[in-house]
């Protein structure tokens, strides 16, 4: 069987909405469960490519904050 994980969670998400999109974010962070990684990887690729300069330099500021308070706690 082949089977592409991207393709199955672009599939997924393709239909939902803005609301839909942010619970589906939310949820999975909140659930901290490991299966859900690669779904928020996809999102991830999709926001990063879908972004200008400025709103990738936003989001790597914003990550090594968010290591930094993740390894210092």
């Amino acid at each position: 069987m082949d089977l592409n994980l991207r393709e199955a969670i672009l599939s997924n998400i393709a239909s939902n909405n803005q609301e839909q999109l942010e619970a589906t974010i939310v949820d999975a962070i909140q659930d901290g469960e490991e299966k859900m990684l690669p779904g928020l990887g996809v999102i991830f690729e999709l926001i990063w490519n879908q972004s200008n300069d400025e709103d990738k330099q936003e989001m790597i500021d914003a990550l090594e904050q968010g290591v930094k308070q993740a390894t210092t706690s």
